[in-house]
């Protein structure tokens, strides 16, 4: 065993010593053990729960002849940090989970690893680990939450209106006291929040990846399943140790493929892309985004929830979970179903039980919502190395547009300016210096978006930045235009009434500026000076790369 460095031999004695001293005995230490990377905290909804999946994996580890040792990860809530200087740490985070977990995985020499993470830059943070330590390796998120009901009416909310309700009491559409209300009851207890945002969309395609378990991404917080899916994961992960089975049989080309693929039918959170490129980087895969846009355009978009749409992660539960959207798109051959998964079974055997038990929520092959997937890269002299829409939650009036540029060099800056009403009907906002480097941290522009939804706008407006969208995010928003702005991408040259055409279903952007006029306004570019001049963020901002190859550090 890879632990018997740590603990085995005379020379170990010293570090026996220390088991001891915890309490460790001589049984346990004859055993594997299994690292328990746990994120939970006191700050997150999705992670405030995270303790009780712990300690039912760790049955399940001890079920299966091995010992579980739990150590931490860290985990920021992008709904609280969301639109003030706390949103240019979250994605920052996620290469300090892979790195701290690297530390603890190799300082202790653990036999195999599971990752409970729930929210959303820690299941990449875990994946990006989970690659590089190449260890037998299963993910168990925390689950979604419920969604939130409005008292004495049917309506459901999520965390999505709330942000959208700020836009509505400032356009004088709402009173303070309806907003009180539903912050009330937005959110009712644990889990990731409710709708298909960046959180559930990688705990589902955890599931396609083969790392977790099916049930992983839409089984509730507050089921009992997840408890027993939980002690599952525990054995699991030590059936993939006696077999010798690692990480990287599930990190292969065809799996990303099908994530990909699983990601254009449920209409994931425009933030996959950037993850997937990250973890395919990390295993040595490369991923065209052109190829992208191939498998959007013979992958039709089955699934509309919050806030594409008006059902929630309980109801695709209900309807048979992912592996019933799976079974759908493999009618379609669209899928590389002789993949290996984490349960022991192929892909093809997971989906052989799965049922579509609503096709109101999961639409069938033959009457999707749209023949294409959820997500399309668009590229043009405006955005070279391609920016990214979540097309699902796009209205149709704005899938073709032209209109003036609207430009600001930060978000506080836009959203004051969607607040005072200063946004008209037909505008390309343009929100820059806000990318990985220039940000530093590449925010998620949601209380923009929010804001924008909440006026009445986001059918009317066209928002383009270098920076991120929450998956809560709908609209005509497209995010990580690359080059960014710091680095003198095309988006920096942008001047406040120039015309931008976006195209969604030709993939094309463009800036209606001449290629002379463009080449002059680079020569006079001056790069702004650097927004972080010390801590983290300082040293991230030199060492992130572009959001096209996933905003990796070099």
């Amino acid at each position: 065993m890879r632990s018997d460095n740590a603990k085995k031999g005379v020379e170990r004695a010293p570090h026996r010593s220390l088991f001891y001293a915890m309490g460790y005995t001589d049984e346990e230490l004859c055993r594997p053990l299994v690292g328990i990377c746990c994120a939970k905290n006191e700050i997150t909804p999705g992670h405030i729960h995270l303790d009780t999946i712990s300690e039912a994996v760790k049955t399940g580890v001890r079920m299966a002849g091995g010992t579980p040792v739990e150590f931490p990860a860290i985990g920021v809530c992008d709904g609280i940090a969301m639109g003030h200087v706390g949103m240019k740490y979250s994605l920052a985070t996620r290469e300090l989970i892979a790195d701290s977990t690297e530390c603890m995985a190799q300082a202790h020499q653990f036999d195999a690893l599971v990752m409970i993470p729930n929210c959303d830059k820690i299941v990449p943070g875990m994946l990006l680990a989970a690659g590089r330590l190449n260890l037998p390796t299963v993910f168990i998120s925390g689950g979604p939450m419920m969604p939130g009901k409005v008292p004495a009416s049917d309506r459901r909310i999520s965390l999505t209106d709330m942000f959208e309700a700020v836009g509505a009491v400032s356009a004088g559409r709402m009173s303070t006291d309806e907003l009180r209300v539903m912050e009330q009851n937005a959110c009712p207890g644990c889990g990731s929040c409710s709708g298909m945002f960046t959180a559930n969309s990688m705990n589902c395609v955890c599931e396609v990846l083969g790392l977790a378990l099916p049930g992983n991404g839409t089984i509730p917080a507050v089921s009992g399943r997840r408890i027993a899916l939980a002690k599952h994961a525990g054995m699991a992960v030590m059936d993939l140790l006696r077999k010798g089975i690692t990480a990287r049989a599930m990190f292969t080309q065809k799996s990303f493929e099908n994530a990909l693929t699983a990601d254009m039918a449920l209409g994931c959170s425009s933030n996959t892309v950037l993850h997937l490129l990250a973890v395919a980087h990390e295993v040595g895969i490369a991923i065209d985004l052109h190829k992208i846009n191939d498998i959007s355009e013979h992958t039709p978009n089955l699934c509309r929830l919050a806030p594409a749409g008006h059902a929630f992660m309980s109801d695709l539960d209900e309807a048979g979970g992912v592996h019933a959207v799976l079974a759908e798109i493999a009618r379609l051959n669209l899928l590389h179903a002789d993949v290996p998964t984490a349960n022991g079974k192929t892909l093809a055997e997971n989906i052989a039980e799965a049922r579509n038990r609503d096709p109101n929520t999961v639409r069938t092959a033959d009457n999707p919502y749209s023949k294409t997937g959820g997500i399309a890269i668009l590229f043009g002299n405006l955005a070279p190395n391609g920016t990214v829409v979540k097309r699902s939650a796009c209205a149709p009036e704005l899938m073709k547009h032209t209109g003036p540029a609207r430009v600001f060099d930060s978000e506080e800056a836009c959203f004051e300016a969607v607040q005072s009403g200063n946004i008209r009907a037909g505008d390309v906002i343009v929100i820059r210096y806000e990318g990985p480097s220039g940000g530093p941290g590449m925010r998620e522009m949601l209380a923009v978006t929010a804001a924008l939804a909440g006026r009445g706008q986001d059918k009317e407006v066209v928002l383009i930045t270098d920076g991120r969208f929450s998956g809560a995010t709908r609209g005509a928003s497209f995010g990580h235009c690359s080059p960014e702005a710091a680095a003198g991408g095309p988006i920096a040259l942008v001047r406040e009434g120039d015309r931008i055409s976006i195209d969604i279903n030709a993939y094309a952007i463009n800036l209606d500026v001449s290629e002379r006029e463009l080449a002059a306004r680079k020569q006079a570019w001056v790069c702004p000076p650097p927004k972080a001049t010390g801590g983290y963020l300082a040293r991230y901002a030199k060492l992130v790369s572009s959001a096209d190859t996933g905003a990796v550090l070099q």
